[in-house]
């Protein structure tokens, strides 16, 4: 099908007076979304929120089926998580480290994971080994191999990662976990709703994924995906009564399926609201969003080079919608600072971020600027005209 991209602005409210280029942050969400968590919300307000809940049960529940069908699987292997980072930390923290393990990442792994690679280094004296990039700056999968022996308990990797342009090789990376017999964890937080994600094809054990990036839901949703017949390799970190059942005095069962991973409480304006948005998204289809949004990019970094002072510091074999770039005499938060005195969002990405990658190759901060398919080749004219005035 051909984007309507006059409709899709016209259902985008935010479009209308601001170029919003910060996707990878929070992406505009589109009117039928809001819609549905506003019209959630004043049900509650006018039943209850037990009852509204009740009586939304069907929105509710096409949520995970919504899901299952964009990235491949089964609902019952989906929890609805608050955010990617419950949905990660739950799957990691699952895990059983022993001393000596090792986790395998990749150079521009996020912060938050890494984080968490510190501290169960920390409490249980497992071992992070970086895997090099290759000459593109994707992890290369060849030095992943080699560095497979018997003592590496954990493949974990960021999808797309938060700044660069980069897409690693998750197929790729999934052949080797398979081969290996070694469990593999992706954060898709940026990819999913970006680029097309089946977790079939990839091979992924489990996945986690945000409501507010890609997919253009409501902020304060997620979800993680763990693969049915690896589910019952990991301990969920905590359980309640939503997630388990108290059988005995002194036993409980967890639920057969991943909602074990999920709590008691939700937001379920918010999970109605994330349903609505990845139905709207499997309307109008990933592959045709992906390829706009990529090559409103592309066409992004071309016309960023030939402006006077700017580097464009994108990396990978294959780049998606995320643009980063920095200036030669103007500091990357003056760049945004200018920008939004005209209306246009971008983001500000640093050390703090993804420490291996920029301290390897130089740079302490860079601009984000992240497209979805709702941009426009004019909205690239605008940033470029605004940057030349710099």
């Amino acid at each position: 099908m051909t984007l309507d991209i006059d409709r899709l602005r016209a259902e985008t409210p935010g479009t209308r007076n601001r170029i919003h280029l910060n996707n990878a942050g929070a992406a505009l969400m589109p009117a039928p979304v809001y819609e549905a968590v506003k019209d959630h919300f004043d049900l509650e307000l006018a039943i209850g929120g037990y009852e509204a809940h009740a009586r939304a049960r069907a929105a509710f529940e096409r949520t995970y089926d919504a899901i299952a069908e964009l990235i491949n699987c089964d609902r019952r292997e989906i929890a609805l998580v608050e955010n990617a980072t419950v949905g990660w930390q739950m799957a990691f923290h699952g895990m059983q480290f022993e001393p000596g393990d090792r986790i395998l990442t990749a150079e521009a792994e996020y912060a938050a994971n890494v984080i968490a690679y510190l501290q169960v280094a920390k409490q249980t004296g497992v071992k992070i080994d970086f895997v090099p990039s290759d000459e593109s700056g994707q992890m290369d999968v060849a030095a992943l191999d080699s560095m497979i022996d018997d003592r590496v308990k954990l493949i974990s990797v960021t999808h797309v990662p938060t700044n660069g342009g980069l897409i690693n090789p998750a197929v790729e990376i999934g052949r080797i976990a398979r081969k290996h017999d070694i469990p593999y964890l992706l954060d898709a937080c940026q990819s999913v709703g970006q680029i097309p994600v089946d977790v079939a094809k990839i091979g992924c054990d489990m996945l986690s994924v945000t409501g507010r990036k890609y997919l253009r839901g409501p902020r304060g949703t997620g979800f993680l995906f763990v693969r049915s017949d690896f589910m019952d390799k990991l301990e969920p970190p905590f359980l309640d009564m939503h997630g388990a059942e108290w059988t005995s005095m002194d036993g409980y069962e967890m639920r057969p399926d991943t909602r074990r991973f999920e709590n008691w409480e939700f937001n379920v304006s918010g999970v109605i609201g994330l349903g609505v948005a990845v139905d709207y998204l499997l309307d109008l289809g990933i592959e045709e969003t992906s390829a706009r949004l990529c090559e409103l990019a592309a066409t992004a970094r071309e016309k960023l080079a030939q402006v006077p002072g700017i580097s464009v510091r994108d990396i990978g074999a294959r780049k998606g919608g995320i643009v980063t770039f920095d200036h030669a005499s103007k500091s990357a938060e003056e760049i945004k600072a200018h920008l939004a005195t005209h209306n246009i969002n971008v983001s500000v990405t640093g050390l703090s971020s993804t420490r291996f990658d920029l301290e390897k190759r130089g740079i302490e901060a860079m601009v984000r600027a992240s497209f979805h398919y709702y941009n426009t080749e004019e909205e690239i004219d605008r940033l470029i005209e605004m940057l030349n005035e710099l």
